[in-house]
């Protein structure tokens, strides 16, 4: 059972990022990482994700604004990608910081913006 939620949440994952979904978790992970990976893979990409109270393209922005509110760098790396392959524009992301900007800060956004810039050299 626990394996097919956790096949399901990897093939949801996949699908938003347009790739294998990779968390890059170091050399010295306790044995107890895989579970902290499958656990949080399942509830995000598993629970989260298909929920239909917001459409796709609302969750992708939502979820862009949050990871660079709270400045968590290899999150908003995953949710740009995620944007991006869901149909959300570069332009649309860069109006998203400018508006961050008046709320969480012109130093938070701004620091978001280049690794936005970086995830953008990417999708070329």
């Amino acid at each position: 059972m626990t394996e097919d939620v956790y096949a399901r949440a990897l093939e949801n994952a996949e699908r938003l990022l347009g790739q294998p979904l990779t968390l890059p978790l170091g050399p010295g992970e306790p044995p107890v990482g895989a579970d902290f990976r499958r656990l949080a893979t399942e509830h995000t990409f598993g629970d989260v994700w298909p929920r239909e109270g917001l459409d796709l393209r609302s969750r992708c922005l939502v979820s862009v604004a949050i990871a660079a509110a709270l400045g968590t760098h290899e999150p908003l790396r995953g949710q740009l990608r995620i944007a991006l392959h869901s149909g959300v524009s570069r332009e649309e992301i860069v109006e998203l910081f400018i508006h961050l900007a008046a709320y969480a800060g012109a130093a938070r956004a701004f620091d978001s913006y280049q690794i936005a810039v970086a995830v953008f050299g990417e999708a070329r």
